[in-house]
């Protein structure tokens, strides 16, 4: 499908996301400390965990492979960036079924699809204008819960990125969330990177009222 182009995605389907992706390594000890973090995170949720999860952004799939080392849901994701979705598809992340060319912006996943949808490190990249629009996305094909683990600002600010503008954007994701939309909190905390070893997020798990 054809991806709407923001200024923000033509960086991320561009050179400079293909930069991204060979900075982002998926080594054994980088998908260990995700798992690790997954843990921390899903332990929120009591009884069994989501039979289906979608990420929306996945790069590379270190997501993917930490939750696959700890439970048997049916995993899914959206990326813009080929360089990356070929990086998931040869490492048999997930398949050409499971993986699709889209963004948050336009989700091609049928209403509640998903018992859970979840970004790390994606809503931060999207601007203020078209956030409401990726979140009502997650929203809407979430059939349960969404989770997202992003940069905390007490208010809404622009930070400059590798030295682009208008590419890293941080606020008070969580409660963005619960402002626009009929969700309960079930869980959040923070990852620190000198223990974690995960870039400073702060994290929220939402369930749908």
């Amino acid at each position: 499908m054809a991806i709407a182009k923001t200024k923000q995605l033509e960086a991320w389907t561009g050179e400079f996301g293909d930069e991204y992706v060979e900075r982002c390594n998926a080594s054994l000890e980088a998908v260990r400390i995700r798992t690790r973090a997954w843990a921390d995170m899903m332990g929120a949720i009591h009884g069994s965990p989501p039979a289906s999860i979608l990420e929306v952004g996945c790069n590379v799939g270190i997501n993917l492979r930490a939750i696959n080392q700890l439970y048997d849901s049916e995993l899914f994701a959206v990326e813009p960036n080929p360089k990356a979705r070929s990086v998931v598809l040869a490492d048999k992340v997930l398949d050409e079924d499971h993986l699709k060319e889209a963004s948050a912006l336009d989700l091609p996943f049928e209403d509640n699809s998903m018992e859970m949808a979840f970004t790390c490190g994606v809503l931060i990249h999207i601007a203020g204008q078209d956030l409401l629009k990726a979140c009502s996305e997650m929203y809407r094909v979430s059939s349960r819960y969404i989770l997202c683990a992003e940069y905390f600002s007490r208010t809404p600010e622009e930070i400059q990125y590798r030295g682009q503008e208008g590419l890293l954007f941080k606020r008070d994701f969580g409660s963005y969330w619960i402002d626009n939309f009929d969700l309960k909190t079930i869980g959040n905390g923070f990852h620190w990177r000198r223990t974690t070893g995960i870039d400073d997020v702060t994290w929220w798990l939402f369930e749908k009222r």
